[in-house]
């Protein structure tokens, strides 16, 4: 039954994730939060059990492989199955190439890339034991075009698109796997930009922001639907963008 769906959220404390855990858990589904800020999943946790859903959390970091195996373990400890695996922790330091912001690279490739892969790593043997479940990888606009100081951000991103369909061509009839791409969206990403020329730039770019309840619709679409329907890919952004 989808109201009964165990669903796994990475970077979950704000944002999209945010959004999506408490959709989800209204609609029934059983949330198991993770990201680095423990006291944001704690009072999101809970606020869904107020509300009468059922949320656990646990710390996460996405770049530590472990770290990732035992939040899908601490899943299946607490539920017996993973049906749902969202891969939604993301980071966005935008910078022009020539400033040479190596360290932002690496971290853009470990977070949006090296995560998502060890979410799929960590989701996939307990999904092909129970023939059943889909993996939800977060994408962006930034997946089908490339903009200055965004290089490296939509590198990645394009990575996610890749590996997804690579993805879902591998895991046959029993897996689905579904690619969200959002638009211009309300979060904290652009907090991380620490060029100050692109930090300005995004804020101005991100006035007409969808809010984050609209990507976690377009996931709850994509997971209720029938298990022989797979929603592959699903383009959200503000009906004004150009982009």
């Amino acid at each position: 039954m989808n109201d009964s769906k165990v669903v796994l959220i990475t970077g979950a404390s704000s944002g999209i994730g945010e959004a999506t855990a408490r959709l989800l858990a209204c609609r029934g589904m059983r949330v198991v939060l993770g990201a680095r800020r423990t006291p944001c999943l704690e009072a999101l946790a809970a606020a869904i059990r107020a509300e009468g859903g059922q949320a656990h959390y646990r710390q996460l970091d996405v770049t530590d492989f472990d770290d990732v195996q035992a939040f899908a373990d601490f899943a299946i400890a607490h539920h017996g199955r993973i049906d749902v695996w969202i891969n939604n922790a993301g980071v966005m330091p935008l910078s022009m190439l020539a400033e040479r912001k190596v360290d932002e690279w690496n971290r853009m490739l470990d977070v949006n890339v090296r995560g998502v892969l060890h979410g799929i790593a960590c989701a996939l043997p307990a999904m092909q034991a129970q023939r059943s479940g889909q993996i939800i990888n977060l994408a962006s606009i930034g997946a089908y075009t490339v903009s200055p100081t965004a290089a490296v951000y939509c590198a990645t991103k394009f990575a996610v698109a890749a590996i997804s369909e690579g993805l879902r061509q591998e895991v046959g009839a029993d897996i689905r796997v579904t690619v969200v791409s959002p638009g211009v969206t309300q979060s904290e990403l652009a907090e991380s930009i620490s060029d100050p020329a692109a930090r300005e730039a995004m804020r101005t770019f991100r006035q007409g922001a969808i809010h984050p309840d609209a990507i976690a619709r377009a996931i709850q679409f994509a997971i209720e639907q029938p298990a022989d329907v797979d929603v592959s890919e699903i383009i959200v952004r503000p009906t004004s963008s150009p982009y």
